[in-house]
């Protein structure tokens, strides 16, 4: 074990996610002097593809993006280190983890899985065939590109009334589809696609297929109460925000898991394994929400440090005083 520590690949803990969980607990650990290392394939989550973040308390209107780099700066600042990269794999071995990523392998002596969700398919034929093609997960990153174009986006929440919104700015058409009669977004977001001139809503509705040649060229969708009767409507780009996944059975039997394939945790973000936290929106918390997941994220460093501290006799500073681990 004392080996191990002394080796430059080991950390005291290793965060898996750069979302609001995944930052904002590298904020605390390093605050608390641990030897901190984040993995991640990008920074911010969902949050990031965020155009407009509102309720986020003592900040005022502001981009989900830019919030995230604020998030992202306080953890360098007190000390974490950002590896971009995938994890592929985890095992518990001699007391610590090791963690696979498609290029390195690193050990810790505790983690936090804070990876949040990843965005749910459609399912319908074209879609994989497609994708990057004019079927697009972000309307944030890829909306630019359908200038002056007729766009359709998916869903009903709050994801796809902001999507809608935004890409409405861009593009000539967008047409909202969404398979009930109401949304389950905030009335805020309902209001504000309703009064855009360009938003038609077509309810009751869902996706049978996506056609085109090379790229997107229009969308067969249906009735629910009828599925024999459909309409093809022509455009050239499609936004799926119909809600996201957790991808988690890559862990195996470290983690339990509930009927989503959310990682189950205890109110001190505690998994099955010691050791092991979990942080965000990939755990089994009811609300999905930036300021939750922070909230959350802060709960599993504090909980990891305390861990560290009992049984492992890892020394980090006992106040938070923002000492930062040589």
């Amino acid at each position: 074990m004392v080996e191990s520590r002394q080796k430059n690949n080991h950390y005291d803990i290793i965060i898996i996610g750069a979302g609001a969980a995944g930052l904002t607990a590298a904020i605390y650990t390093n605050r608390r002097a641990l030897k901190t290392l984040i993995i991640s394939k990008d920074v911010g989550g969902q949050a990031a593809l965020t155009t407009e973040v509102e309720n986020y308390p003592a900040v005022g209107l502001i981009d989900g993006f830019d919030l995230m780099q604020k998030f992202m700066a306080d953890a360098k600042k007190f000390g974490a280190e950002l590896k971009s990269d995938e994890v592929i794999e985890i095992k518990a071995q001699d007391g610590d983890f090791v963690v696979k990523t498609v290029g390195d392998e690193f050990s810790a002596s505790a983690v936090i899985l804070a990876f949040g969700l990843t965005p749910r398919d459609l399912g319908v034929p074209g879609e994989d065939e497609f994708k990057s093609k004019g079927v697009s997960y972000c309307a944030t990153c890829d909306g630019p590109l359908y200038k002056g174009k007729d766009v359709m986006v998916v869903g009903g929440g709050n994801s796809a009334l902001d999507a809608a919104e935004f890409v409405s700015r861009i593009a000539n058409k967008v047409y909202l589809v969404h398979r009930r009669d109401v949304f389950r977004g905030d009335e805020i977001l309902v209001d504000r696609v309703k009064k855009q001139k360009n938003i038609e809503l077509i309810l009751d509705s869902a996706v049978k297929e996506i056609k085109g040649n090379n790229t997107v060229e229009s969308v067969i969708i249906y009735d629910v109460d009828n599925e024999n009767e459909t309409k093809e409507i022509a455009v050239q780009g499609v936004f799926v925000e119909v809600g996201h996944i957790a991808k988690t059975k890559w862990l195996g039997d470290l983690v339990d898991y509930d009927g989503h394939n959310s990682i189950v945790v205890n109110r001190n973000n505690k998994t099955k394994t010691k050791g092991l936290f979990a942080a965000g929106d990939v755990t089994d918390i009811d609300y999905k929400q930036i300021i939750i997941s922070g909230g959350e994220g802060a709960k599993a460093a504090l909980q990891a440090y305390k861990y560290l501290q009992t049984e492992k006799g890892i020394k980090g500073a006992s106040l938070d005083w923002g000492t930062v681990k040589k």
